[in-house]
């Protein structure tokens, strides 16, 4: 037998090994798809006798594309700087520089990151006086972006002529595309619409790059959007092959273009030999039971079924908190049981479906001292959305705050120019005043240039009149009014995408902080205010963390894709939460959120935590929540029950040692009325913890039985 195929299982050896002919390898979660795809790409060489330079490998990451030239060369003993491997932009933009003269750009062409891309349209609505709080700057972005993903040019577009609105979008897309042309730059779109343009109607430079890549194999296809599928479809002629691998109940990108029916449509598109890889080298068989179990609930799936010849492996463990600090208090009293028996930090993953989750779990283990590393993102107080936030309140409650002056100024954008600032930093920089002092001097002597006077004027009287307005109000009833009346809230939200809707989640999630610092403070007797608030979460920021060495990895099941730990944990298991609201009415948007908790279940090697709280703080109110369909569909003997690994206290939010107190006798008796503000009135079925924890089992007359907290029931009078 060929060394290639040795260690490789039998449909891994059928993929590897098949003849020449267009091929769907549907590669499960931990099926060693990329070790099929190098296999395959070497056995095409040494076998069928097809050179490197004859095969073009596409990828979605540069990690992913350097692994996979890494592999080849070892395997085959020779150098691959004569294979196209590549990600799609990277493939396209060589192709580009290739064939400038042909697509149209000058020699030396620039790409534009989205930073600049969002600079230049600013420019555009500016040189065209549109109202950049109207037509948002983001929205254009997006929108343009958006038409290029599928393959549309202004001219194109198709909408009804009296909306003024779309109308204008269009006109910014012309505008945009002239302004590029002329600064002879192009954006991360342009690259690949650039590049199917170029292949589709230059058929001499088509037909010599199908005549070249004899095999195109591409990974991750899932994930493919429309042009780029279409792209590709140009370079596969009668007598090319095309291999795609890809798992279509992994594909949870469709917010950011990917099709899945791509997946499908690569069947009908180039009939052939579809190869699925089932065995999981990864998980226990429990694991994979369970996530098989809940993927099978999706209907428009080309259907496989994960398994093992490792450890069936213990039960999925499932813990019902009573809140949000109770789930955080159990994930971390686990995780330290588990340090403590000798598992590595590196090792335990904690994954969750909304970035605004992670600050209570980080606050837990800052209290807990346990170093933790946010993956593919920041830490709570380190978000650019809550920096904005807090530098708002800065000001507010302190004028002379000169660096939370710069940072809001101009946010949202107020058509304040640099050469404006610079004046008021030099006048401050003169007399040894404060920005905010040298702001009222020249405002009042009318030293400032004319056009900017009145928006500098209104900025003056919201951050004054601010502080007189909330003087009164609670601590996080003062936040609440500064962001609603800051307009940084409505600044996210104007564009719905995933990553601006994540920014208004946290900066609700930011009033929750405040809720919570609030009801420590006063059980503790201490200092309650903003200001007071503010130097907690700079402290929560500047806290010490490991930047080296182990650390437990926090990250957003998004982010999660194509990583694997030993111990997982997936929280907020919830109706609302996951699958979110938004999902509750779409049919294809909560597939794709199966997927997600799918794809989230198949991280974990040996063992998997799901929590889920009975109440969550969510969009500035705490409301009961019911446990997420997701695991009802968990077959129940692949899911075990638990209890807190030790006593659960809710965390402090400073490092000193809580003082002992004796025990305390509560009131609470088995078959005694009470009272809940929610659910009304019950009667007391069961008792257990103390203190803080001190949890009753109540049977309600129109809620059915619950465990609460006895800090939220009261004796019915």
């Amino acid at each position: 037998m060929n060394a290639l195929l040795d260690d490789l299982n039998k449909e891994q050896q059928a993929a590897v090994s098949a003849p020449p002919e267009h091929m769907l390898i549907l590669a499960g979660a931990g099926s060693g798809k990329t070790r099929v795809l190098v296999h395959r790409m070497a056995w095409l060489a040494q076998e069928e006798g097809i050179g490197l330079h004859q095969m073009l490998a596409v990828t979605f990451t540069n990690k992913a594309a350097r692994e996979i030239r890494h592999r080849v060369e070892t395997l085959l003993n020779v150098p691959s700087h004569s294979l196209w491997l590549g990600t799609f932009h990277g493939i396209a933009h060589r192709l580009l520089r290739m064939h400038y003269q042909e697509a149209g750009l000058d020699e030396h062409f620039q790409v534009l990151d989205s930073d600049d891309q969002a600079r230049l349209i600013k420019r555009i609505l500016k040189d065209q006086n549109l109202d950049d709080k109207y037509y948002a700057p983001e929205k254009i972005q997006h929108f343009i972006n958006q038409q290029k993903e599928q393959g549309l040019r202004p001219h194109q577009l198709k909408f009804n002529p009296h909306d003024l609105y779309r109308r204008t979008l269009q006109e910014m897309y012309v505008l945009y595309e002239q302004t590029c042309k002329k600064n002879a730059v192009i954006d991360f779109a342009e690259l690949l619409l650039a590049t199917y343009e170029l292949l589709q109607n230059n058929e001499s430079l088509r037909l010599s790059y199908q005549n070249r890549f004899q095999h195109v194999l591409v990974d991750e296809f899932q994930d493919t959007n429309t042009i780029q599928y279409a792209w590709l479809k140009q370079l596969i002629g009668p007598h090319n092959k095309l291999l795609v691998v890809g798992d279509d109940d992994q594909s949870i990108y469709g917010w950011r273009g990917a099709k899945i029916e791509n997946i499908h449509k690569v069947q009908k598109d180039f009939p052939g030999l579809m190869i699925r890889l089932e065995q999981n080298y990864r998980s226990t068989q429990m694991i994979l039971n369970a996530a098989n179990s809940v993927i099978t609930n999706n209907d428009s799936r080309l259907g496989k079924s994960l398994w093992s010849e490792g450890e069936s492996g213990t039960p999925i463990q499932l813990y019902a908190a009573f809140n949000e600090l109770d789930e955080a208090q159990f994930v971390m009293a686990t995780i330290q049981t588990l340090l403590d028996e000798g598992l590595k930090a590196d090792e335990i993953a904690i994954l969750y479906r909304a970035n605004a989750q992670s600050r209570v779990l980080e606050e837990a283990l800052l209290q807990k001292q346990i170093p933790y590393r946010v993956y593919g993102g920041l830490r709570f107080f380190d978000r650019a959305e809550i920096k904005n936030a807090l530098a708002y309140a800065r000001l507010v409650l302190n004028h002379h705050d000169d660096m939370a002056f710069e940072r809001i100024i101009n946010l949202p954008a107020r058509g304040i120019g640099e050469k404006t600032l610079m004046q008021i930093r030099e006048d401050a920089k003169q007399n040894g005043r404060s920005l905010w002092q040298s702001l009222s001097v020249l405002l009042r002597d009318q030293q400032l240039p004319t056009r900017a006077l009145p928006n500098l004027t209104q900025f003056q009287a919201l951050i004054s009149g601010l502080r007189d307005s909330i003087a009164e109000l609670k601590p996080s009833d003062q936040l609440d009014k500064i962001l609603h009346a800051s307009a940084l809230i409505p600044y996210y939200q104007a564009e719905a995408d995933e990553k601006n809707q994540g920014r208004v989640e946290n900066l609700r999630e930011l009033i929750n902080a405040v809720e919570e610092f609030q009801h420590h403070q006063e059980k503790q007797g201490l200092g309650l205010s903003l200001t007071e608030f503010l130097t907690h979460a700079t402290l929560e920021s500047s806290s010490d963390q490991t930047l080296v060495g182990e650390a437990i990895q926090l990250m957003t099941l998004h982010s999660a894709k194509g990583l694997e730990f030993p111990v997982v944990f997936l929280v907020g298991m919830e109706e609302e939460l996951f699958p979110g609201r938004a999902c509750q009415e779409d049919p294809l948007r909560l597939e794709e959120e199966r997927r997600l908790c799918y794809v989230g279940m198949t991280r974990a090697m040996k063992k998997l935590y799901l929590s889920y709280a009975e109440y969550r703080r969510l969009y500035g109110e705490s409301k009961p929540h019911t446990p997420s369909r997701f695991l009802m569909e968990i077959p129940k003997n692949c899911i075990e029950s638990v209890r807190a690994a030790a006593p659960i206290k809710r965390f402090r939010f400073d490092s000193s040692p809580a003082p002992l107190k004796p025990k305390a006798q509560h009131p609470w008796k088995l078959g005694l009325t009470v009272e809940h503000a929610k659910f009304g009135e019950g009667l007391i079925l069961a008792v257990e913890g103390e203190g803080e924890q001190l949890r009753l089992q109540i049977k309600f007359r129109d809620h059915g039985s619950k465990w609460i907290l006895a800090d939220f029931i009261k004796p019915k009078l």
